[in-house]
């Protein structure tokens, strides 16, 4: 009976027998990790080329945005009416559906916690809440319709069609109330809007980057 040859294999030897799965031998020679370290790699850099930048090239004063052609970097008055319209809507419904928690529960607390006490409460919430939203949300409507009209009449977006959309929109929303009534609503449409335009310039006042309308 044949004896198969052996012999001790070190870790490091190069090794060129063996069979395959089907029955060949292997395709070349192997190599242990320890001779690998030594083969210098040609061709090759160390670091990549996007880690030797100087990172004070990649602070910047401004921001940097990636527009369409001719699109501008601020949304216009006509892209923001939705936001405000929508914002002014939720707004006035949060805040009329507490002060109509507050209302019902005053008005009922003589009564006993019953089914309806509940139902009043509950009417009262939904009643202000609507009513509240309604109010802002068509504030908000006449605001950015008169703000689109004005802007796109004068050629020009700045503080003056903020202070004129507020105005007339005060002057049209008191206009029921007659004459009077729309001068006094002008009047807090012109003070809320004139407010509204120096907050938002402050920072230009100042000496520093405007802000937004």
């Amino acid at each position: 009976m044949d004896k198969e040859p052996s012999g001790p294999s070190s870790p490091g030897s190069r090794s060129a027998g063996g069979f395959g799965v089907f029955g060949s031998s292997s395709a070349g020679p192997q190599y242990s990790k320890r001779e690998l370290a030594g083969v210098p790699l040609t061709g090759m850099s160390p670091l990549s080329p996007y880690l030797n930048v100087d990172p004070r090239y990649l602070l910047q004063d401004t921001d940097e945005f990636i527009l369409p052609t001719g699109a501008n970097k601020t949304r216009g008055r006509f892209e923001l009416a939705f936001f405000t319209i929508g914002g002014c809507c939720i707004t006035g419904a949060v805040f009329g559906a507490v002060n109509g928690l507050r209302m019902g529960l005053s008005e009922t607390r003589n009564m006993a916690w019953s089914k309806p006490r509940n139902v009043q409460i509950l009417n009262m919430v939904t009643r202000q809440g609507a009513t509240l939203a309604n109010t802002l949300g068509s504030l908000a409507l006449l605001y950015s319709a008169f703000g689109v009209i004005i802007e796109k009449a004068r050629g020009a977006e700045d503080d003056l069609n903020t202070i004129a959309a507020g105005t007339l929109t005060g002057v049209l929303y008191k206009s029921p109330g007659g004459l009077r009534g729309a001068a006094r609503g002008g009047l807090l449409g012109l003070t809320l809007s004139g407010l509204y335009a120096l907050y938002n310039n402050w920072n230009h006042l100042k000496g520093s980057s405007p802000t937004r309308y």
